[in-house]
């Protein structure tokens, strides 16, 4: 079934605009030379689609870069197209709630004053986060620069702290590659490149921050006026994010969703990493969502992509995206029981005719196909249940040994290009995937691979499928040595001590560390608690403790500094003089832990 464009996406996608940047590009705060948001490099966009593009994608992206300072009803403003997300602001009595910061500080700030500049200099008087996720926080320091009274509430949902300050530190160098490929970070955009990531452009670069919340909000249905503003929250979590909350302002009728809801298919399993979330619980929770404010909310705002208005076409969106996440999670399970795995139910499974011609439920972002694969995933596990899959060699010795098998690689790719001309580059880049994990040196299998990755990205109508083959493209026209490297070590300062032991337990080397067997005391002076590091059997454990007495048995080393100084020392700054112990065991630790 062919999906229609609906007559409405681009009357909401433009409806209420008030102002624009022109032009829409934004500079780094430390370095004005460097563009960190560029929204005129879609331009291209306002183009017929060509055969470099699937048309669904090409008319999302045409709609998700439409950018500016929209009046979403009165008193409700949404600054979108200057970041991946949207930033929306409510009026209150004496100034302005702000809801969802954007990624960046830079993007932040110009949203501000894009909005200042049609509706003059109005303090802000709250600062609201729907959820964990960065690019929903990350610009904190754009509205509320560094210097300022933060003596404002900042209302986020409960466990948001922990859910954003986890993000990422324990696999953050396995997704950073993955992160960039999936929103094609280092592809031109072009029509043969970047076009769009499904719910927006792009990711905005530039500084990030966080202002930690001084109001949780604990539970649902909990109300509160803010600047005369009246405020229903509903607890979403473990939805897109682990927490994660809706607010509806009640006065002014305004629905705000958060990313429960955006105009198109989201992730329930994304591409860069992550436990897959629970697809059930999604559902019930749009349900409730209706069943609170579907007949009061006269419009929907979400953190990505366009509004909605009426309460008919408002109830069929929330509905709509209601039924396909149920759907997606019980035709899995259904066919799951059946015996199919994960892989099988994803080429059997389609959604029904009224979703496949919705576009609100389009493949955009997530995909039917990966988002099966995750609710399997999350309920079975990897294994798939063939014993033949149970202790499979690693992937470039199964790749030699099918390359053997075949005759050796210029077979491989001749075989390959037969089932590129019958129309199959799914086989195509299987067999050549094999070719390149046998020999990575040997040009013809990866310009061969690189070819068939690049139709499949053209053919793509999900835009981080599209990202990720054109990446993967991309890379394999460079050298073995020129991988993109992971950016940072994941190690914050705004984290906790028990965090940073986390990330050095996963990154401790433990086959190298195997044979030894010591312990470590930290106090925490300025926490006031104590920290005992233990690595015995390849392992890095720890005990928290108020006193040193609390720990059984002598520690080889105690340290007692501030957290700050902590931070350094785990970074390899100034270890000789933290150290009052036996000498050289932090140096031995350090050297057991991975970069």
């Amino acid at each position: 079934m062919t999906t229609q464009h609906p007559k409405t996406t681009l009357t909401n996608a433009t409806y209420g605009l008030v102002s624009a940047l022109k032009p829409c590009t934004i500079p780094s705060s430390t370095n004005p030379n460097h563009i960190i948001w560029n929204n005129e490099a879609y331009s291209f966009l306002q183009h017929p689609c060509p055969q470099t593009a699937n048309p669904n994608l090409w008319h999302q992206s045409q709609l998700t870069t439409i950018h500016g300072l929209f009046e979403v009803t009165a008193g409700v403003y949404q600054v979108r197209g200057l970041d991946l997300s949207n930033m929306t602001i409510i009026e209150g009595d004496t100034g302005i709630l702000v809801l969802d910061p954007l990624t960046s500080t830079e993007t932040a700030s110009e949203a501000l004053s894009l909005y200042r500049s049609v509706r003059g200099e109005r303090h802000v008087s709250a600062l609201l986060y729907s959820h964990s996720h960065i690019d929903h926080f990350g610009g904190a320091q754009g509205i509320l620069p560094p210097g300022t009274k933060h003596d404002i509430p900042i209302i986020a949902p409960e466990g948001f702290m922990a859910a954003a300050m986890d993000e990422n530190i324990f696999v953050g160098n396995a997704m950073a590659k993955r992160t960039m490929f999936m929103y094609g970070s280092s592809l031109p955009r072009d029509p043969a490149g970047q076009i769009g990531c499904g719910i927006g452009s792009s990711v905005a670069a530039g500084s990030a921050s966080l202002i930690p919340p001084n109001i949780s909000i604990k539970h649902s249905g909990e109300e509160r006026v803010v600047d005369g503003v009246r405020i229903v929250f509903q607890l979403v979590p473990g939805t897109e994010a682990p927490a994660e909350m809706n607010c509806y302002f009640s006065v002014q009728r305004a629905l705000y969703i958060s990313e429960c809801v955006v105009h198109g298919l989201h992730n329930v399993a994304s591409l860069r990493g992550g436990q897959a979330v629970d697809a059930k619980g999604w559902s019930r929770y749009l349900d409730e969502a209706l069943v609170w404010f579907g007949d009061e909310a006269e419009v929907l705002c979400m953190g990505h992509t366009w509004p909605v208005w009426g309460q008919e076409e408002i109830a069929d969106v929330v509905s709509g995206q209601r039924d396909l996440y149920a759907y997606l999670h019980d035709q899995t399970v259904r066919l799951m029981n059946r015996g199919l795995n994960g892989v099988e139910i994803a080429e059997v499974l389609g959604l029904p005719a009224g979703l496949q011609s919705a576009w609100h439920a389009q493949g955009f972002y997530g995909s039917v196909s990966h988002n099966v694969k995750g609710i399997y995933q999350r309920y079975m596990g990897w294994f798939d249940g063939d014993a033949a899959h149970l202790w499979e060699h690693p992937p470039a010795e199964n790749a030699k040994r099918y390359v053997f098998t075949m005759g050796g690689i210029d077979e491989v790719i001749r075989k390959a290009e037969h089932f590129v001309q019958e129309g199959d580059l799914r086989f195509a880049a299987t067999l050549l995937r094999h070719a390149v994990s046998a020999d990575p040196m040997y040009a013809a299998s990866k310009e061969a691979l690189a070819d068939v990755y690049m139709r499949l990205g053209f053919g793509a109508e999900n835009a981080t499928w599209r990202n990720y083959y054109l990446s993967a493209a991309q890379d394999l026209g460079r050298t073995p040595n020129s991988q993109i490297k992971a950016l940072g070590t994941g190690m914050k300062m705004g984290q906790s001590v028990e965090q940073w032991l986390d990330l050095m337990a996963i990154r401790l080397n433990g086959p190298k560390a195997g044979a030894e067997r010591f312990a470590i005391d930290v106090h925490v002076t300025d926490e006031q608690r104590w920290w005992r590091v233990t690595v015995s059997n390849g392992a890095l454990t720890y005990r928290s403790a108020l006193a040193q007495d609390g720990f059984s048995g002598v520690s080889g080393l105690t340290l007692a500094l501030q957290k700050r100084e902590l931070f350094g020392v785990l970074g390899g700054v100034g270890l000789h003089e933290a150290q009052s112990g036996e000498l050289g065991l932090l140096e031995k630790l350090l050297s057991l832990v991975e970069s």
